[in-house]
């Protein structure tokens, strides 16, 4: 029996080539949440202004496919092609984030200590061991929460932990063994790094 001959391979396909112009319409639905830059609207909402793109991605298609819960976002996320996602995330990562400002003197020192060495007796590992010293994160995997709003940090947090948000394991299991002021003060030292 003869071989079959080997077909020549298909060319690759070109890299993606975000644009920028095509992210700014997609855009313009978020704005009414997320303000047109992405920058600091309603504390209830993220910060989407310098957040990774592949961040962004990753969580419209989670939106998308019902594994992140949010009746909202996951009706946007319904109408948006993977092309729609990585234009509008590349948008929002484009904008310079603006700065934020931790708010309670009270609990500053214990935000601070959590985020830099973590909670030895719980098992908690140091936020910057993930999200790094300054709050950056790295892309795809841990978001940039360096300046995100106390508030949103804290409910996310907290659905982390009550399972509420089940889309990352290793934080749900971190937030589980967190208490509430806790959560309160590394939320709130995460607000003002830079």
């Amino acid at each position: 029996m003869a071989s079959s001959p080997v077909s020549a391979a298909e060319p690759a396909k070109p890299a993606f080539k975000p644009d920028l112009e095509k992210g700014a319409a997609v855009a313009q639905v978020c704005a009414a949440c997320h303000l047109a830059d992405g920058n600091r609207g309603a504390p209830a909402n993220p910060i989407l202004a310098g957040q990774h793109p592949e961040y962004l991605v990753k969580q419209l298609q989670e939106f998308k496919s019902g594994k992140r819960k949010n009746a909202i976002m996951a009706g946007f996320a319904a109408t948006l092609s993977e092309d729609d996602m990585r234009h509008v995330a590349a948008f929002y990562a484009s904008k310079a984030a603006k700065p934020g400002a931790a708010k309670s003197k009270d609990t500053l020192r214990l935000g601070e200590r959590i985020w830099r060495g973590g909670i030895a007796d719980k098992a908690v590992p140091a936020c910057a061991s993930c999200h790094g010293p300054t709050g950056k994160g790295i892309p795809a995997q841990y978001p940039r929460i360096a300046g995100q709003h106390a508030e949103y940090t804290e409910s996310q947090m907290v659905a982390f932990r009550s399972g509420a948000r089940a889309n990352n394991v290793q934080m749900s299991q971190i937030a589980a063994r967190m208490s509430d002021l806790e959560i309160k003060a590394v939320s709130d030292y995460a607000a003002g790094l830079q």
